[in-house]
């Protein structure tokens, strides 16, 4: 919902721009999720993974200190990693199949079997 509002207007989104770069030394821009797929759920995954470090360190500062015990904890990256390395070959294959704008019926066994000697390594 925040990244809606702040991407309402280009003024809102240009004040939005302008707060953060003053605050922090990296540029932070609110990312628009589409509906949810399967894809977008590992790009957002990794994209929390990406900025985790920056967020560990915004929290340090005493103005947010009361969201401390919101951020998630090693043990529970650990399971977004493990989730990540999962989805990751269903992200490759949907995204790879989409862009094929041909009859894909005889690549099936191909895809279906690599996704469960993944699966079958993942656990």
């Amino acid at each position: 919902m925040l990244a809606v509002l702040i991407t309402l207007t280009p003024g809102c989104r240009n004040e939005f721009i302008d707060r953060e770069k003053a605050k922090v030394c990296i540029a932070v821009l609110p990312i628009m999720d589409v509906k949810t797929h399967s894809n977008s759920t590992l790009e957002l995954l990794e994209l929390a993974y990406r900025v985790s470090e920056f967020t560990r360190e915004r929290l340090n500062n005493p103005t947010y200190s009361n969201y401390q015990p919101l951020f998630t904890t090693q043990d529970e990256w650990t399971v977004i990693k493990y989730a990540m390395e999962v989805l990751r070959p269903f992200w490759y294959w949907t995204v790879w199949m989409s862009k094929l704008h041909t009859v894909t019926l005889h690549l099936l066994f191909t895809v279906y079997n690599d996704m469960f000697d993944h699966m079958d390594g993942m656990m």
